[in-house]
């Protein structure tokens, strides 16, 4: 009697669990899937930097996946390496509209890192029907060609070049600016706007000098700093200059204030430098990863990658997030809807704030960060 009593009771609750989970979980994605391209450098100098765009945008398609997919689609999410060279990014592109005129279901491409690589494959993304959204590109023309499925979750470099010069003048009372820059499109860019801006508050430019992008010593160039009485020196560059040429200036004697831009905030500009990376400025686009996700997001973010977040993971985590909502905003994957939808949204929360849209794609409000080393590790100082 005692086991017949037990069966339906324990056949029923079996039933009962069933429906709950049928009607309360989130349905799994059965219409297929639909790609989303990361189009990054995934090796050479600038690896590091593309794989943490790349592992951000792969936690939020987790997260995606999970609560049902994107309208029902599954989201798969496809690294492309563009080894930094803009040559390649076009090849990389030309991969892209080869998926689409086969018909894959492409919703978009997160990318590309740099400024000079996205220049270059906007020449073949703005024919596709296709959504792009840059993680991190700054140049300011990005947003001006009249691109109408051209995104960003960064700020430009107009709004950089702000910034980072009133920093320069009013929180370190610089009057003799060295600015140093660069030989890509990114650097050269940025360091005329912070040149222009540095003039337009009262400092003076006593030397605008370009590097080569990767260039690791600095021989011929430190005797012309030196000569040029600097009270700051400003960068435009990435991390695989900004750390040696700062160690070559801390060895010459130099000790001013030292600024670089976005594109060397990474753990790799400090692990370069060394002792001489103490007391360095560095700008950014966002916060710390640390600083505005949960001990649950690095969790998940491990589980996917394997490996701890960096400053750029939360740029690819938003820009998918981006891009999602704006498909749901459409209720649909096709790219002009999808597109006219983000630049109608009221907001996106995400890690980098909440992110809202202008016409041309650039973001309403464009946020600046100013990092210090401090023993040995990133410190916000601005704002």
């Amino acid at each position: 009697m005692m086991k017949s009593a037990v069966r339906p009771a324990i056949l029923w609750l079996l039933v009962l669990s069933l429906l709950v989970v049928a009607c309360g979980g989130p349905a799994e994605p059965d219409k297929g899937e639909v790609i989303v391209y990361v189009a990054v450098p995934l090796s050479g100098f600038q690896a590091n930097g593309g794989q943490t765009v790349l592992g951000g945008a792969r936690l939020a398609a987790e997260k995606i996946n999970r609560a049902g997919g994107l309208l029902g689609y599954k989201v798969t999410v496809i690294g492309l390496d563009d080894e930094s060279d803009s040559d390649i990014a076009v090849d990389i592109a030309g991969e892209v509209e080869a998926a689409v005129n086969e018909g894959k279901n492409v919703l978009g491409v997160i990318g590309h890192l740099n400024s000079g690589q996205t220049l270059a494959a906007m020449e073949v993304y703005q024919g596709l029907q296709v959504v792009i959204i840059t993680p991190t590109a700054s140049e300011v023309s990005l947003t001006q060609k009249g691109y109408g499925n051209f995104f960003r979750v960064n700020a430009n470099d107009t709004t950089q070049a702000r910034v980072d010069a009133a920093f320069l003048v009013n929180d370190l009372q610089a009057q003799r600016v060295a600015v140093i820059y660069n030989d890509d499109p990114y650097g050269q860019g940025l360091g005329q706007l912070i040149a222009d801006e540095l003039q337009r508050l009262g400092s003076e430019v006593v030397l605008s000098l370009q590097v080569a992008v990767e260039q690791s010593t600095f021989a011929e160039e430190i005797p012309q700093i030196l000569a040029s009485d600097p009270d700051a020196v400003f960068y435009a560059g990435y991390e695989v200059e900004a750390p040696y040429l700062r160690l070559d200036l801390v060895e010459a004697g130099l000790d001013v204030p030292f600024l670089a831009s976005d594109g060397a905030f990474l753990a790799a500009t400090i692990d370069e430098a060394g002792v001489a990376a103490e007391g360095m400025y560095v700008s950014a686009f966002g916060p710390r990863p640390e600083a505005v996700v949960d001990d649950t997001w690095i969790r998940e973010y491990q589980a996917v990658e394997y490996r701890n977040p960096d400053t750029y993971s939360i740029n690819g985590y938003a820009a998918m997030e981006v891009m999602a909502e704006g498909a749901r905003e459409a209720s649909s994957l096709e790219a002009g809807e999808v597109a006219e939808a983000i630049r109608s949204l009221a907001g996106v929360e995400t890690p980098m704030g909440n992110l809202s849209y202008d016409a041309q794609g650039d973001l309403e409000e464009q946020r600046i960060y100013v990092f210090q080393v401090q023993q040995g590790d990133w410190v916000q100082v601005y704002p």
